[in-house]
Formats: C-alpha cells, structure tokens, sequence
C-alpha cells in the first residue's frame, strides 16, 4: 500500500529567515492525522537565509539527522562539537538526556536541507553527536546507505531500527527499492521529478509505503531519499 503527500499539501511556514515545508506536524502547524509514521516523528524541508539560522536551543530523547541540500550548514553544541557541512552530507545527533545546540547557514546563499527526527528506542541515553562527508558520486544511480541502527552497516548509526538510503538518478534511470512484509518507508522527492509505483512524484513531495516495494523511474533525472523502517507505531520506552 503506498499513499502520496504533495508538497501543496504540506504544512507551511515562512518567518522571514526561514522557509519551511513540514510533512509531519510540527511547530505551529498540526494535523492529528499527520503526527508520524513509525518511529518518524518529523521531517522539516528548511530554506535558510544567508546568514542566519537557529540560535541555541535545547532538545532531549530524540535522534536528530539532518541532509544538506544546498549550501552550507554550520553546528555548534554543548558537547563541544562544531562542523560545517555542504551539499550531500549527513549530520547526526542524538539528544538523549539533553543536549543544547545551534544550526546556522554562514554562507552567503540560501541553504536547504531536511531536518529528520526519528524517536529512539527507549529514552535516556548519553548525549552524542556524529557526521559523515559522503562522496556525492557514491549515489549516482545506486542506493547510498546513510544512517542504519547500531547493528547495521552505515557510518551514521542511530537508536532505533531505521536505515536512511538515498539516490541521485540520472536522466532515463531507474531502480527498485525494496519493502519487505513487516517494514515500511516513508520516501522524499528532494529534487527533479520521477514515476514511482506508476505514480509523477515531484520536488518535496511524500510517500508512504508499507510493504510494497518502490519501482522508481526519471526521464529527467531525480534525487530521492528512502527512510525504512519496521513498521507500526514507535514511541520511546522510559
């Protein structure tokens, strides 16, 4: 079964500095219909101005990735940690019992990315952050495994069973993603345009799977993300 989100459909918020696409409810915007899918809680498309961005805040109990898009996107803590990161690159925290942080686009362009906020399997872990620089050329036309749990095989590992996987298609491709009986995902158009499933998904719009494999194809070419998961509802143990 799958089910698609466009992207005129989705929450909205301009405050100026910061344009913001919301695929789950978030912030000011909320449908209960819409409060997560698994243990996907959040996905923000965020367009930040030049020189602005996120002052530092707190947050607890949840893993926190974020995708740069375009642009760059800077990140200070209360860990001590402070990276920069560009187009393509994986930014990973988990807040655990608490932790304070910063996102700040110092570049002079508009920076986008995905802000992705997965529940944990149980509450209460130690702080931690992590990033990884993924050579873009590792996902033309080939699946890139992102972020997995602890026990999987990507170098971003989070607190609960999800993987994160993404595709940059060239014009005329295609590919297959796999859903097995049990598990579900929810997929991103990021860029371009692509058929999936007989279905024209274009830039910022959603898809929900629950175990149904994904035929994906592009006549023009198309950047894709895939967040797999078990399925059912998840919500962080005590």
């Amino acid at each position: 079964m799958i089910k698609i989100f466009r992207a005129a459909t989705l929450g909205r918020s301009d405050l100026g500095w910061l344009q913001s696409w919301f695929h789950f409810s978030f912030a000011d915007y909320h449908d209960p219909k819409r409060i997560q899918f698994g243990a996907l809680r959040v996905i923000n498309d965020d367009l930040i101005a030049p020189q602005t961005g996120f002052d530092t805040h707190g947050h607890r109990d949840m893993e926190i990735i974020s995708y740069v898009i375009d642009g760059s996107l800077t990140h200070a803590d209360s860990m001590g940690n402070q990276r920069t990161l560009t187009r393509g690159h994986v930014q990973y925290m988990s807040a655990g019992t608490g932790v304070r942080h910063s996102e700040h686009n110092q570049g002079s362009e508009t920076s986008r990315l995905l802000q992705i906020w997965i529940l944990p399997d149980r509450a209460g872990y130690a702080p931690n952050y992590g990033d990884h620089e993924f050579d873009w050329a590792a996902r033309e036309d080939k699946w890139l495994h992102l972020v997995s749990p602890e026990f999987g095989g990507a170098p971003v590992k989070i607190h609960q069973d999800a993987n994160f996987h993404v595709t940059a298609l060239s014009a005329g491709g295609t590919t297959r993603f796999e859903v097995y009986p049990g598990r579900q995902a929810y997929a991103v158009l990021i860029e371009g345009e692509a058929q999936i499933n007989g279905e024209t998904l274009k830039e910022r719009d959603g898809l929900e799977s629950v175990g149904t494999s994904l035929d994906i194809s592009s006549a023009s070419g198309a950047h894709l993300l895939v967040i797999e998961m078990a399925a059912g509802p998840a919500m962080a143990r005590a």
